[in-house]
């Protein structure tokens, strides 16, 4: 999950899109490709192999570059001649509609000039004041005590990964645990990718915000978590300096962010990582053997399972050459980790599922400046469910065959709707 903003300078506004390099093919490659999984699997193995700076289109009529060597995506990953914050601009090309008001992308900015980053760094980082090993290892034998009780088949996603999730997040928050719950059920309408913005998205923002700002200004008292932390430095930075624009509304933006963000990338991946795992029963074997192994083993997962699709957006504040072309000021640059962790020339047989992979350098938290802060916790989060998952479920495996039991929505997202199990 990524908690980071860009916090650099604002550029000019963009020139118009120039893509006049001929090493690209002629007419734009349509990106996502149609069904997505095996089928972006392969356009991105092509595209590395035979165009690795594409030419695509994106589902808004929108051209861009899309990066899928593992060399070329952690360039413009790390290099700040590449911007995230600026792809929320008005007027910039897009590899979707924006779901979330363009103004609450930049809500992390303003909280730079105002101090508050770091609290927000502190809270997802590896040493969380509430959240521990053993806090989220109980919470997963709780839910698998539920899940046990009520018998199977039950829904991985709505039994287990979304409330484990769900949990973490709301601890670190400082929201209830229930009201966490009540969020969720919209959390994909936040989502969706899509040339347009759906009316369901945008009432579901209102929504999830409005009751995160009911918590920003309760009594100090009934507060906790980073929502108390953030009120109180505003309170202090407002007083110190008078002016800085720190608003219920904006705290409760923010919050609102960290929430979706936070719970989505979690729990999608888990249940992802869980379903690669049951298509992998030695490797469960070998880890219900080996337990001190679940570690590694995430890394393989988060390197194979990663479940994005469109790529991470980033727009030129200046003309920069990646490989061989020439992106041109303003042009929108798509990363496609997912190909950028299948490349062969970074990792050896990179189509095997391979335990023992190490190192394992793959860009599933990002790199450069927008390295996801919140990476150490994600990886004791995905730990621990899977270690008590393995333990106390040893023949979990799909109620339904495959086709059927993994459904999907659609865009870049490929979120499992259900994910219905036995033991």
């Amino acid at each position: 999950m990524s908690t980071t903003a860009d916090a650099t300078p604002p550029a000019p506004p963009p020139s118009p899109a120039s893509f006049a390099t001929p090493a690209t093919p002629t007419d734009p490659v349509e990106w996502p490709p149609a069904g997505h999984g095996e089928a972006l699997a392969a356009e991105c193995a092509r595209l590395r192999a035979e165009c690795p700076v594409a030419r695509v289109r994106t589902p808004t009529g929108d051209e861009a570059w899309l990066v899928t060597g593992y060399a070329l995506a952690k360039q413009v990953l790390e290099d700040e001649r590449f911007s995230l914050r600026d792809a929320a601009k008005p007027g910039v090309p897009r590899p979707y509609a924006l779901t979330i008001p363009p103004e609450i992308v930049n809500a992390m900015g303003t909280m730079n000039n105002a101090g508050l980053h770091e609290e927000v760094l502190r809270a997802f980082g590896p040493r969380s004041g509430p959240v521990s090993a053993r806090w989220l290892r109980e919470r997963a034998h709780g839910l698998v005590d539920a899940m046990v009780e009520e018998g199977a088949p039950v829904d991985l996603r709505a039994r287990f990964a979304e409330p484990y999730s769900a949990a973490l997040i709301c601890e670190i928050l400082g929201l209830p645990y229930e009201e966490g719950l009540r969020l969720m059920s919209g959390l994909d309408l936040g989502f969706l990718t899509s040339p347009v913005v759906p009316e369901g998205s945008a009432a579901n923002w209102g929504k999830d915000f409005a009751f995160v700002l009911r918590h920003v200004r309760a009594p100090r008292e009934e507060q906790r978590g980073l929502i108390r932390t953030l009120c109180e430095l505003r309170d202090e930075t407002e007083r110190a300096r008078a002016g800085a624009g720190l608003s219920d509304e904006l705290l409760a933006a923010t919050v609102t962010t960290l929430f979706m963000a936070g719970v989505m990338s979690t729990y999608v991946f888990l249940l992802h990582a869980t379903l690669t795992l049951i298509r992998h029963p030695r490797a469960v074997e070998h880890l219900r053997e080996q337990p001190e192994k679940v570690p590694l083993a995430v890394e393989e997962l988060m390197r194979v399972t990663l479940p994005i699709g469109e790529g991470l957006p980033r727009i030129a504040r200046t003309d920069v050459r990646v490989g061989d072309v020439l992106v041109r000021e303003g042009e929108l640059v798509l990363v496609c980790v997912e190909g950028a962790n299948f490349d062969p020339a970074q990792f050896t047989d990179p189509e095997r599922f391979d335990l023992d992979r190490a190192p394992n350098p793959h860009l599933s938290f990002g790199a450069g400046r927008h390295f996801c802060p919140a990476s150490a916790l994600s990886r004791v989060h995905a730990s621990e469910a899977l270690g008590v998952l393995i333990e106390r479920l040893p023949g979990l495996r799909l109620a339904l065959p495959a086709g059927q039991a993994e459904l999907t929505k659609g865009g870049g997202k490929r979120v499992p709707e259900r994910v219905p199990v036995l033991w």
